[in-house]
């Protein structure tokens, strides 16, 4: 990132009674980037957005928006002074104000008939022409969460912050509302931080994807290097299903069943586990695209069950190993029959199809066992 951060936050640590739930966050949003803070529940996503907004005390650390200092201990700027819109999980639309009334909240100090030019226009840019008199209750949810980006975006804010937006909407809807809302703020080059935990949808919306875990930062980066060159273990199995075994670092590698990975730093005699994407496994005979690196391993395997996804076939299959060459062929790997594969397209065996299944090596990851905590 390049040039002043439109959003930063430096050395910020939070704890409710005691309990940290924030250690040491550091993170810089450039103007106009959209940033996700992706994870599980209760890692401290939505206390960074609290404290962003002032709608918590900053107990250590400093943040800046658009050049500004507004939180140090004991000096934090009041939510109406720090330039932020809040898009919330339950939309927080007010009841006793129309939609007019909503979405304008925030332009209370500008000239009427400018006022009712830019409510109307937000309106218009949220597909909701000719709501302008409705209620909060007659709008679908969908609707209701348009109004409410319209609203945080209404007053132009130096920075969006987003909790769980789409999390209340089905999944037809969220993917709709989410499209719309990422075109809005990537028009308005608005910063935005945008709090979700699912990895799917931090992929869509994001540049970058800040991964947390237990109130730290576990990676950053683009979306593409989150997911295929993740930084740990935790991250490789928040990002996406894998398959997983435990093997031994080797003089010649790391042993799987489908032949030895890459050495990559880790001494021989390391206890490692190796995490294998659905995707990286290649079934002879389906339509799956072209591989750059060569695929490694060609076992048979047999069919258990196959289920159509959609956009993808999801294949379980039984690994078929020699037995009478399983220790040299594993090399120190845990036996692991039962496989997930992910096919794009229809591809549906019946079960107990034979196939032969290799690996493509570029989605394996091999992480040294962590020490008992």
């Amino acid at each position: 990132m390049t040039g002043p951060a439109g959003l930063e936050l430096t050395d910020i640590h939070h704890a409710y009674d005691g309990t940290p739930v924030v250690r040491d966050f550091a993170l810089a949003v450039a103007p106009g980037e959209v940033v996700c803070l992706l994870g599980p529940s209760g890692c401290g996503k939505t206390t960074i957005l609290r404290l962003v907004a002032g709608l918590e005390p900053l107990q250590r650390g400093r943040i800046v928006i658009a050049g500004r200092v507004v939180g140090t201990p004991g000096r934090d700027l009041p939510p109406e002074a720090r330039g932020v819109g809040f898009v919330f999980q339950d939309m927080a639309l007010f009841p006793h104000l129309d939609i007019a009334g909503n979405v304008g909240f925030g332009l209370r100090k500008t000239a009427a008939g400018d006022k009712r030019a830019r409510i109307d226009a937000m309106l218009s840019r949220v597909h909701l022409d000719g709501y302008v008199h409705a209620w909060p209750h007659q709008l679908s949810g969908g609707q209701q969460q348009r109004v409410a980006l319209a609203r945080a975006l209404a007053p132009s804010p130096r920075a969006i912050l987003l909790d769980e937006p789409f999390s209340g909407l089905d999944t037809r809807l969220r993917s709709a509302v989410r499209d719309e809302a990422l075109h809005l703020l990537k028009s308005d080059k608005v910063t935005a931080l945008v709090v979700t935990h699912d990895p799917e949808e931090a992929m869509f919306m994001a540049d970058r994807i800040a991964v947390m875990r237990a109130g730290r930062i576990e990676q950053v980066g683009a979306p593409a290097d989150i997911y295929t060159q993740p930084a740990s273990e935790f991250v490789a199995e928040f990002m996406g299903e894998v398959n997983r075994i435990d093997s031994v670092v080797r003089d010649v590698g790391v042993p799987t069943p489908f032949g030895p990975l890459p050495l990559n730093g880790h001494a021989p005699g390391t206890a490692v586990h190796v995490l294998i994407r659905p995707e990286a496994l290649k079934v002879a005979g389906a339509e799956q695209g072209i591989v750059a690196a060569a695929p490694i391993g060609a076992l048979p395997a047999r069919v258990l069950a196959s289920r159509l996804l959609g956009r993808t076939s999801w294949v379980h299959v039984c690994l078929q190993t020699d037995p009478t060459h399983r220790h040299d062929s594993l090399g120190g790997a845990e036996e692991h029959s039962h496989w997930h594969v992910r096919v794009p397209g229809q591809f549906l065996p019946a079960e107990g199809t034979e196939l032969r299944v290799s690996l493509d090596p570029r989605q394996a990851f091999v992480f040294p066992v962590a020490a008992p905590t």
